[in-house]
C-alpha cells in the first residue's frame, strides 16, 4: 500500500476515535491532528495501542502569542515493518497564561525527557509527570521561559 493511502487511512481512524479531532495535514509519510488537552491522552493510547506508534521521536512546542496559546507535538513512529517509515505528530493546544497538558510518559516513556526540556523552553506543565524539572537552563533562571515570543534575549 502506497504511504500516502496508508497515512490518510491511520489519520482518518485516529479522527473516528476522537470525533473533537482535527486534521491539520496528511502527506505521503506523515499526518498531523489536534486534539483537546481531555482527548490527549486517549489519543495517545490509540495511537500506540492500535495503530502501531509505539517509538517517541521528539516533544516539540509553539507560542502562539497572539492566540493566547501554547501548542504541544508529540512525534511519534513506529518500529512495526511495514510502517517504520510513518511519522504521526499529535498535538494539544493549552491557554497561553497557564499551559497544561497531561503527560504523556506512560504512553511512551521516552517522552520524559522531551516533556521537561518543553516544561523548561516554552514553560507548559506536564500534569503527571514524574519528574518535571528543568535540565538545560541554568538552576538560578528566574526569567521567562526562552522559548516564548515575549522573551527578550538580554544580548539584544
Amino acid at each position: 500500500m502506497p504511504a500516502n493511502v496508508r497515512t490518510a487511512e491511520l489519520s482518518t481512524r485516529l479522527l473516528q476515535h476522537v470525533p473533537s479531532a482535527k486534521s491539520d495535514y496528511t502527506k505521503p509519510r506523515r499526518f498531523k491532528v489536534t486534539v483537546t488537552p481531555e482527548a490527549l491522552s486517549g489519543a495517545a493510547l490509540f495511537l500506540r495501542d492500535e495503530l502501531g506508534f509505539d517509538h517517541i521521536l521528539a516533544v516539540s512546542g509553539t507560542d502562539y502569542i497572539a492566540k493566547k496559546e501554547v501548542e504541544v507535538v508529540y512525534f511519534v513512529a513506529s518500529l512495526k515493518p511495514g510502517q517504520e517509515d510513518l511519522v504521526a505528530a499529535l498535538a494539544a493546544r493549552t491557554n497561553r497564561d497557564a499551559p497544561v497538558v497531561p503527560s504523556q510518559v506512560e504512553v511512551w516513556p521516552g517522552a520524559e525527557y522531551h516533556e521537561r526540556e518543553t516544561f523548561e523552553m516554552l514553560g507548559v506543565k506536564f500534569d503527571g509527570h514524574p519528574d518535571l524539572r528543568g535540565i538545560l537552563l541554568p538552576e538560578d533562571w528566574h526569567d521567562i521561559p526562552p522559548l516564548r515570543k515575549d522573551y527578550v534575549s538580554p544580548g539584544r
